[in-house]
């Protein structure tokens, strides 16, 4: 349930309804936007009496929210969340590119990848310290070592960093990392996404490979219960019967999620597509979609990446995706 207050209310009697509100054992959710004020119920609201609020000077008007999710809900929130990453922000007009390696291999390959995606023009550096991988014989990354070559590059770019995490009990290593990214496979891993909400920290929630929008809301729902709002959302494929493509990016995703969350939405093309040469031309097309930012694989050399090297940018090949997307971004549907 949302309360909308009218415009310049006496801050007394909003105090007063509020104070009244959590005495009954609501949760609220108050957001203060450029025209109106809303109170977000949480809780069971089938015993409100929706007159009786409506009836009071300073409410506008009383609505049920039918969506499952209420904190993500944009009718608990009008305008976009802007959502500050080690001093970068993203959302509500702030683009940005996340851009690095999918894993984190030596000292020099992350720094000079860094330092190459900084000089094009990205917002935060990327790369896996641990790895899920689908077989147990593949490179599973270098763990705390890597999470240590991330710190390193981030002193010598300044740029955030952006790294997954496996599980709750690695959130100690994670003191240094910007952002933590929770990966397809973990998106309803419900338990680390509680640990998660008893964090400040910035939390990018990729959807999963069969899940809904509804499911992936439901999951920031999660974050956001236990008092962290720092949310952004990543679409980053689904699986589909197409074999071409490693998943089949779903850009209808974008609009989709903007008119029902005011979370950031970023669209990871590299994952989407699995191969480099779609890349580009996927991220102008998230861009121009309204997307709020990107995540892009780059590696200093794709043929001999550890991990996911066929759908890897070069640094050269990701300086030309920087420059499409700075002549796009003016013509995004906002």
């Amino acid at each position: 349930m949302i309360i909308l207050l009218k415009d310049k209310v006496n801050e007394n009697q909003v105090k007063n309804l509020t104070n009244w509100l959590e005495g009954n054992g609501f949760g609220l959710h108050i957001s203060k936007g450029q025209n109106h004020t809303i109170i977000g119920l949480i809780g069971d609201t089938s015993r409100v009496d929706m007159d009786l609020i409506a009836s009071l000077d300073i409410v506008e008007t009383v609505k049920r929210i039918q969506e499952p999710f209420k904190s993500a809900n944009r009718k608990f929130h009008e305008d976009d969340s802007v959502i500050d990453c080690g001093g970068v922000k993203i959302g509500g007009g702030n683009f940005q590119i996340i851009a690095g390696p999918c894993s984190v291999e030596t000292r020099d390959q992350i720094i000079d990848v860094a330092r190459a995606v900084k000089a094009s023009g990205a917002g935060m550096l990327r790369g896996g310290a641990f790895k899920p991988r689908t077989s147990p014989y593949a490179f599973q990354g270098l763990h705390e070592k890597g999470l240590e070559l991330l710190s390193e590059a981030k002193k010598a770019t300044g740029l955030p960093i952006v790294t997954e995490i496996m599980e709750a009990n690695h959130l100690p290593l994670f003191e240094d990392v910007d952002v933590i990214q929770v990966g397809a496979r973990n998106m309803q891993n419900f338990e680390l996404l509680k640990e998660l909400g008893q964090t400040r920290k910035t939390i990018l929630l990729k959807r999963g490979l069969a899940n809904t929008l509804e499911e992936l809301l439901m999951s920031a729902e999660y974050i956001m219960a236990g008092g962290n709002n720092n949310v952004i959302l990543c679409e980053r494929g689904i699986r589909t019967f197409e074999t071409y493509t490693r998943n089949t990016l779903d850009l209808s995703a974008v609009p989709v999620l903007r008119r029902l969350t005011h979370l950031p939405v970023v669209v990871d093309p590299s994952h989407g597509t699995g191969h480099a040469y779609l890349v580009q031309s996927m991220a102008m097309a998230a861009t121009v979609a309204g997307a709020d930012g990107l995540i892009i694989e780059v590696h200093n050399d794709p043929p001999h990446a550890l991990c996911d090297g066929k759908q890897s940018l070069t640094p050269e090949q990701f300086d030309a995706l920087a420059k499409g997307i700075r002549n796009v971004l003016p013509f995004a549907v906002r």
